[in-house]
């Protein structure tokens, strides 16, 4: 089996090292990518540190991948060697269900194959974006505009297509007034993205201390949460939470407009409650989203390319395996303007 070189956290919460790691051998279908950078996200930490639920070690997280494509199976169409190209959250999904048929594989009822942390429908262990290479199938290789950053572009085959794809299903637009809560890896690519689609974007935040961030995104305002419930009530077309806090949900409720929907992206991991007059008595829903579709995530790329966004970065020198660690560490300490990428040309 091929190999590829790796950061490779060994057990639960290990600090990673370099290692050789198995690749996916080349099918016919498939697609070698020769990776230049990757994102680290939130859920890497989440589920390196089985948060969520038992991991599969040794693991290779990484799913916010862009890279150049270096070789091709016989019969792929799609791309072809020296396209620059990205990687996202899933690599492989039943194509038979509902969800499914319908280009909904980011919903796909049967379990789609996770890019790491996850198993193959043959039974491989699936390896992510920390590394040198990856290979996929050609349905689930992205392409990436020429025009944009390509390490900045990385973040977006996550964290931009899990605010995007929300925005976009709930038809946010000019004349609608739309609040992201949390100005981190989610929230800052959320308040481009409604901004570029035409809303008028505030940011809702616990502390002031990104305010001039929020408005040189072009936010139209930074509000203190705690401050403006009475104030903005009936004022929100849409509140999309990016935040992994609990929430005090009938006063961010009340803050939507009637007919208006608070989204979840963020998740806190603890039961949230409300009283059912917060929603009966202005047709006011509580919805979720997860990531989004192949389809869907090359419609972002294309609208990033057409609007020229991108996710602020902060470039990680893997040289050392212990600064994955330390990146880790600030990420959830908050303390990241937004996203941190991986130059795989140092692993």
């Amino acid at each position: 089996m091929p190999t590829t070189t790796a950061l490779v956290t060994a057990t639960a919460s290990a600090p990673f090292a370099k290692a050789e790691m198995p690749l996916r051998k080349l099918t016919e279908t498939s697609v070698a990518v020769d990776i230049k950078f990757s994102g680290i996200c939130h859920s890497d930490i989440h589920q390196v540190r089985d948060e969520w639920s038992e991991g599969i070690f040794p693991m290779v997280p990484g799913h916010e991948i862009v890279g150049v494509v270096s070789e091709v199976g016989s019969k792929v169409t799609k791309h072809k060697v020296g396209d620059r190209v990205g990687v996202g959250v899933f690599v492989d999904s039943c194509g038979a269900c509902d969800p499914c048929k319908r280009g909904m594989e980011n919903y796909c009822r049967t379990g789609n194959v996770q890019t790491y942390n996850g198993r193959h429908y043959d039974g491989e262990e699936s390896y992510g974006g920390y590394a040198k290479q990856i290979v996929a199938d050609q349905d689930f290789v992205l392409k990436v505009p020429e025009n944009i950053d390509f390490a900045a572009a990385a973040p977006l085959l996550c964290a931009g297509v899990t605010v995007y794809s929300p925005l976009k299903h709930w038809k946010v637009g000019p004349g609608m007034k739309v609040a992201i809560m949390g100005l981190g890896g989610l929230g800052h690519m959320a308040v481009k993205f409604a901004v570029a689609m035409g809303a008028e974007t505030y940011v809702l935040g616990h502390t002031a201390a990104k305010a001039e961030d929020a408005k040189a995104m072009g936010a139209t305002d930074y509000l203190i949460t705690e401050d403006v419930k009475e104030s903005h009530r009936d004022f929100f077309d849409i509140i999309l939470n990016t935040i992994s806090a609990d929430l005090e949900l009938d006063a961010i409720l009340g803050m939507l407009k009637v007919g208006g929907t608070l989204i979840y992206v963020g998740i806190s991991g603890n039961n949230q409650s409300f009283h059912p007059f917060s929603l009966i008595t202005g047709l006011k829903s509580i919805a979720g989203a997860n990531t989004g579709s192949i389809s869907g995530t090359q419609e972002m790329l294309d609208f990033c390319g057409e609007h020229n966004i991108v996710s602020d970065i902060e470039m990680v020198d893997a040289s050392d395996a212990a600064s994955i660690d330390a990146a880790y560490a600030r990420v959830v300490n908050s303390d990241v303007r937004y996203r941190f990428v991986i130059d795989a040309s140092t692993i």
